[in-house]
């Protein structure tokens, strides 16, 4: 089982707890940051980046099929949110992925983006555009907050954004809540629902409900394209999936369904 984290987050927040469920069931977990977060190298910070996001997947896979004690024909991602679109995505371009999960995933940035005010959106261009401007001259990168109240500006700034952001920040965390805004110019071309209909292996979709960050009708289109997908319908928020009662029957439910996949 391979474990990487959404948008602007790390490894630490809140999977090991996902991972530690998983491996009570029989199953390995490699958990991994992407370049430039966490306990990877890289500059500048924080740096969102679909196609290094993406590389950085390909690169985890052939790493963990490398491993001694690994069965190579038993490979699973699990994605959470931004994640969960890129386990999509790297599934359709690895038929040999034995399953994934796609937990309350980032399928389609159009539909995002229509999602938000024109005034966000307005922002988030305009910090986009200074972001690049300084990279071409040199200059340092323009950051801006990865999550904020609704009354901020941020990237993430949902009534449930930062309560649910900082109750999976683990308290010894040196994170910092920022990102170069250059992401927001890509956001809105992301689309892994463009790849579903690739995805060869079982899929476990878990769909929130009441997703402030996500429009749930995507994830109901992305899923419809999989060839063999479970589809769970969850009357929740977006971030309740980490934590509690919510938490413990997600797990619950994805590790059942890697076990079938992975273990018989």
């Amino acid at each position: 089982m391979i474990m990487a984290h959404g948008f602007g987050a790390e490894r630490t927040f809140g999977l090991p707890a996902y991972a530690e469920r998983f491996l009570r069931k029989g199953m390995a977990a490699f958990l991994f940051d992407y370049r430039n977060f966490g306990g990877s190298d890289g500059e500048p910070r924080n740096l969102v980046s679909n196609h290094r996001h993406i590389k950085d997947w390909e690169a985890a896979v052939a790493y963990v099929r490398g491993l001694p004690d690994i069965d190579r024909e038993k490979i699973a991602l699990w994605g959470s949110s931004y994640s969960g679109g890129h386990v999509i995505v790297t599934a359709a371009n690895d038929p040999d992925i034995a399953a994934i999960v796609s937990q309350v995933p980032f399928v389609d940035g159009l539909t995002t983006a229509l999602q938000v005010s024109p005034v966000h959106v307005m922002k988030a261009v305009v910090a986009g555009l200074r972001d690049v401007a300084s990279m071409v001259t040199g200059g340092e990168p323009y950051y801006v907050p990865v999550v904020g109240d609704p009354d901020t500006f941020a990237l993430m700034n949902t009534p449930d954004a930062y309560p649910g952001f900082m109750a999976i920040l683990p308290e010894d965390s040196d994170w910092k809540n920022k990102c170069p805004a250059r992401i927001s110019l890509e956001l809105t071309l992301y689309r892994p629902v463009a790849h579903a209909r690739r995805v060869r292996c079982p899929a476990l979709v878990i769909l929130a409900e009441k997703d402030s960050l996500i429009y749930p009708k995507s994830v109901e289109r992305t899923a419809s394209r999989m060839r063999e997908v479970t589809l769970i319908h969850m009357d929740v928020g977006h971030f309740d999936v980490y934590v509690g009662e919510v938490f413990e029957k997600v797990v619950k439910t994805e590790a059942d369904f890697l076990a079938r996949h992975l273990l018989t």
